[in-house]
């Protein structure tokens, strides 16, 4: 396992929309824990592929009840309405009011290509709206409150 360095507002990747994962193998197992890893060290809640570098549609979250990996993760439902602060890894000392949905439910594949729902309220719900974001070349500055 290693620490990733994580690409920074300014770079083009962050803007690219990812392609579909399609093997499920050890490579994508490695980045998976490297990600996982990459995010403890920098002490955020979620890490996108794109955000270490890599235009693929995966990405792991962990809001404090443990590690969540998403790959290919489509929101299927959400409910509800939430306005909170929100920051990023890749725009850093920066903050915003940002509205989200206050719970989703997400439909992906684990590590493994199996077939996963998860279903997330608050803050898991903003950091899975936020992580499939980057899979889409959006930043949550592009979703921020005008003042």
């Amino acid at each position: 396992m290693a620490i990733r360095n994580i690409v920074k507002i300014g770079d083009d990747t962050l803007r690219k929309v990812c392609r579909t994962q399609l093997n499920f193998d050890e490579r994508l197992a490695q980045i998976l824990d490297d990600m996982a890893d990459t995010m403890y060290n920098a002490e955020g809640v979620g890490l996108a592929a794109p955000q270490i570098g890599i235009l693929r549609r995966f990405c792991v979250v962990d809001t404090g009840d443990g590690l969540i990996e998403l790959i290919n993760p489509v929101i299927i439902e959400k409910s509800g309405c939430q306005i909170g602060g929100e920051g990023c890894l890749s725009v850093p000392d920066r903050c915003e009011e940002v509205k989200r949905p206050l719970k989703v439910k997400v439909r992906a594949q684990d590590r493994n290509g199996n077939n996963i729902i998860v279903e997330g309220e608050g803050l898991k719900a903003r950091a899975f709206c936020h992580e499939i974001d980057h899979l889409d070349g959006i930043l949550y500055i592009d979703r921020a409150e005008k003042k």
